[in-house]
């Protein structure tokens, strides 16, 4: 479950990749964890397959979503860094893990369980035209993409008949059947005899199975061309092909050479304790080799090595006995036939039908079970407490990002009581987007935004929060001049420290270098949790404000809604029903560490008014635009532009912690259905989008601009005549 470590972190354990192994350490880790250790993964995608479900989701068995660990709450689950992005290298000496779109990462102790592939990449015309099995979920995808646009009599060659060839070829022709197609699947073996790697009784049903669903198995054969509808056998045959897919051999991954770790056929050779030749570092599952018990492989193994791999890690770490992985001899082999039966083997033995199928559906849902639902963070209330302590606290936990922030009416009752500019060098101060100030004969905006960490990664926090500091600047139609970061730290060791001030400082300077601006000083401080604020000044000639907005103008929004809902429910733990949210949350951080600034120089030579939506939503923002400009506005709700997965998330109720706050704020003052899409209109953005109103016959033209430059752009609704007052229908 998520603890709260009151304790400094001293040493941090990486675990690179999301396999089988990885993800029970993880889930076991949140149930007990260590004070001091920060544990992080490093995978590139979200989701990671179980390979024991991939058939019978090729089979039409499973969704897409029965078949997929959530890394995104998984890691949330365990307390873990999570960071999106692919392993290149790792350097023993300096203990650095080398990634591919990111500065290294430092490690006290690592962990690889990384996988394996299964393609042919030596194969000419296997990378454009053929897909491999492994890894698991690019072929998921693939698989799918292909089942919408089959022919009705689609041609399949799958390269390699061991038993994943064999049980694919088999869920393959169940699948397209069952879609109303007549499938002609080819297995290519290379060896004179498919199968060997299972006992005779279950091989000859196997054997027999093919045959009955005509497929042609053919033995002693290669192939030595792929193209993009057929196959070229080393006999000179060219098979038609309309899916090519290989199952054929194990490849490790070719990175591997260079981190000067024993390698066993180039796999990372470990000890019975999982170590390799680097003590600090472990490796599992289908990357590693057993030196002291070679095994096929199978995931069987890395699932039974989970309980001894989070063992060994934690006791390397404080300096306890590590124990050794004994793998059994043989497994139970359970291979599904297609449609809903399988057959068994173990030590030779066979058995087969309707209730082995059940028995494996039985334990690979019971495995996946294990990330499906997590027990919601809670928080415990002292007994006696001061009376409204409870609903100070809420029912949610407190969002990050924006959505940590000052409710706007609390916020509009403190800031009644400020007076106005009395300087005549203080153009407009509290109430815009940011101060303006008169520079020369032109001016200078000034402006601060301060965002409670809503993730566990600094790096992308400090992107994030860069990109939302800089909003306002834009918004100003000004470019970035000046930053000055104000950053407080978490309790670390000073190796830490010193690590996440560094991530810290150079994305965020990275970012306002590429826009022009230098950070030119700051404060850090150590606190209670990661909070990143930057202070920005720019400059511009003809300030945009949020007071310029004139009837007949167009309202044009260049991002999509939802990045608070969605990060509220990563922090609950929240299961999409049917549906995956790491995808969805890994969407939204994309999203949100997209700079702004190419779309805001496009807009300001053309916009009346400008703002950008943060904190208060859509709504908020967009009413303190009609406030200002002394106008009323219409949104097409159909029109809102919504990050994937919001709307849903909001049908289920969940909303960030400001946003009850926000629609109080509109009360008397909009005019909208009571839909999951309208509740929307409330969702607190975090490095946000930008609204602009636009003169109508500038608004097609400033929207075809930004399209060309590849930026996401919606005319969302249009300002009209009256009082301040939001229309959406």
């Amino acid at each position: 479950m998520m603890h709260e470590d009151p304790f400094p972190l001293v040493q941090d354990i990486v675990l690179i990749g999301g396999g089988h192994a990885h993800a029970l350490v993880l889930r076991m880790w949140a149930m007990d964890p260590i004070p001091g250790l920060r544990l992080t993964l490093i995978d590139p995608n979200p989701i990671a397959p179980y390979t024991g479900m991939l058939p019978g989701h090729v089979a039409g068995h499973y969704r897409r979503d029965e078949i997929m660990i959530d890394l995104v709450r998984l890691a949330r689950f365990a307390g873990a860094r999570l960071i999106l992005d692919r392993a290149t290298g790792l350097d023993t000496t300096t203990r650095r893990i080398h990634l591919a779109n990111r500065p290294p990462l430092r490690f006290d102790i690592a962990s690889l369980d990384i996988g394996i592939g299964s393609g042919l990449p030596g194969l000419p015309g296997f990378a454009e035209h053929a897909a491999a099995a492994k890894p698991l979920g690019d072929y998921a995808l693939r698989w799918e993409t292909f089942l919408s646009t089959a022919p009705a009599e689609p041609a399949l060659t799958l390269i390699g008949a061991g038993i994943g060839g064999v049980e694919l070829a088999l869920a393959s022709a169940h699948r397209l059947r069952a879609t109303g197609r007549t499938p002609r699947i080819t297995l290519l073996e290379r060896a004179d005899t498919a199968l060997p790697n299972i006992g005779p009784r279950a091989r000859a049903t196997l054997l027999s199975r093919l045959t009955a669903e005509g497929i042609t198995l053919r033995s002693g054969t290669t192939a030595t061309a792929i193209g993009p509808d057929h196959v070229t056998l080393s006999d000179g045959t060219r098979l038609p092909s309309d899916f090519t897919l290989s199952t054929a051999g194990t490849q490790p991954q070719g990175w591997l050479t260079q981190t000067g770790l024993s390698l066993q056929d180039g796999f990372l050779a470990v000890s019975p304790t999982l170590q390799t030749s680097d003590p600090a570092i472990f490796a599992a599952g289908d990357c590693a080799h057993l030196s002291h018990a070679p095994r096929p492989k199978a995931g069987v193994y890395a699932v039974r090595a989970a309980p001894i791999l989070l063992h060994n890690l934690r006791a390397l770490a404080t300096g306890r006995p590590l124990r050794p992985y004994h793998p059994q001899r043989d497994y139970l082999k359970l291979v599904s036939l297609g449609g809903k039966e399988a057959v068994a083997d173990k030590f030779g033995l066979r058995s087969g039908g309707r209730a082995l199928w059940w028995l494996k559906d039985r334990i690979d849902r019971a495995f996946m079970a294990k990330f499906d639902a997590y027990p919601t963070p809670t928080r415990r209330l002292p007994n006696p407490a001061a009376i409204g302590l409870a609903e100070a606290m809420g029912d949610k936990p407190l969002c990050g990002g924006c959505g940590a922030k000052v409710g706007p009416g609390t916020l509009a009752a403190s800031l009644v009581t400020l007076p106005g500019p009395a300087r005549p060098d203080v153009i407009t101060g509290a109430g815009d987007d940011a101060a303006i100030l008169r520079h020369g004969t032109g001016a200078q905006i000034i402006t601060t935004d301060h965002l409670r960490a809503s993730l566990n990664d600094p790096r992308l926090m400090a992107r994030i929060t860069a990109i939302h500091a800089m909003g306002d600047i834009w918004a100003m139609g000004a470019a970035p001049q000046a930053a000055l970061a104000q950053i407080t730290l978490p309790r670390l060791a000073p190796a830490l420290q010193s690590d996440m001030l560094a991530e810290i400082m150079e994305e965020a300077a990275a970012l306002f270098t590429a826009e022009g601006a230098e950070i030119v000083g700051g404060h850090t401080s150590i606190g209670a949790e990661l909070t990143i604020g930057f202070t920005l000044t720019g400059l511009t000639d003809h300030p945009v404000t949020k007071g310029g907005a004139r009837p007949g103008d167009a309202l044009l929004l260049t991002k999509s809604l939802g990045s608070g809902t969605l990060m509220a429910a990563e922090m609950a733990l929240t299961r999409l029903p049917r549906d995956l949210l790491g995808p969805h949350v890994a969407a939204a951080w994309a999203a949100m560490s997209r700079p702004q600034g190419t779309a805001a120089r496009l807009l300001a030579p053309y916009a009346s008014a400008m703002t950008d939506i943060t904190g208060f939503g859509l709504a908020g923002h967009l009413l303190e635009m009609m406030e200002a400009s002394h106008t009323a506005a219409t949104i097409d709700l159909a029109a809102l532009p919504l990050l994937a997965g919001a709307e849903a998330l909001a049908a289920q109720g969940i909303a960030s912690s400001i946003a009850p706050a926000n629609r109080a704020a509109t009360a008397g003052r909009l005019t909208a259905p009571n839909t999951p899409r309208a509740a929307l209109l409330f969702d607190p953005q975090t490095a946000g989008p930008l609204l602009a109103a636009l003169p109508p016959d500038q608004a097609n033209n400033a929207l075809a601009a930004l399209h060309a430059a590849g930026e996401p752009a919606t005319i969302i609704g249009h300002v009209t005549d009256g009082p301040p007052y939001l229309t959406v229908g």
